[in-house]
């Protein structure tokens, strides 16, 4: 996907939260806070952007959105567990009504075999409902390749929920 079709995809989503009056904070590791730059390019989104975390460290997902050492632990820091806590702890740590949370295993090194390069690992979380969303997805391709399908996913699923959730589907 080319950044211009990137800033499009921000732009639907800026769209989406004004309608739905909810305003976004992101949790990112592997992307290194990608999603945040590509909303903070459209003018206007201080309207429905609230704040963004980047935390590629799992001190820095324990210290600045509350996840747990005991599921880091458990289930690694590319989990749906820790994708979740991720997104919940965003919203606890702004004021958001709505987060988005991305880590996973972008390489050319860090993967294993349960959890191959490409790996990644989302959440999205909406504060009215306490609601939170998670999946593993498996992309191909180089670092850049895998992170930039990241950020796409990432904004589709944020369009997918508030489309859902809206009284009009958008």
């Amino acid at each position: 996907m080319s950044e211009d079709a990137l800033t499009a995809l921000a732009t639907l989503v800026g769209e989406r939260l004004r309608t739905s009056g909810d305003t976004l904070a992101t949790a990112e590791s592997c992307t290194g806070g990608w999603v945040a730059q590509s909303i903070t390019a459209i003018a206007g989104s201080s309207e429905w952007f609230d704040r963004g975390f980047v935390t590629y460290s799992n001190e820095a997902k324990q210290e600045m959105l509350g996840v747990s050492p005991e599921t880091l632990a458990r289930h690694g820091s590319v989990s749906e567990q820790t994708a979740s806590e991720m997104a919940s702890g965003a919203l606890e740590h702004s004021r958001a009504g709505f987060a988005l949370s991305i880590t996973g295993v972008a390489g050319p090194t860090g993967g294993s075999r349960a959890k191959p390069v490409g790996t990644v690992c989302f959440g999205w979380a909406r504060r009215a409902d306490r609601s939170v969303r998670v999946e593993t997805r498996r992309f191909e391709g180089d670092r850049e390749a895998v992170r930039r399908q990241s950020v796409v996913r990432a904004m589709q699923g944020v369009i997918e929920w508030l489309d859902a959730v809206l009284p009009s589907g958008g």
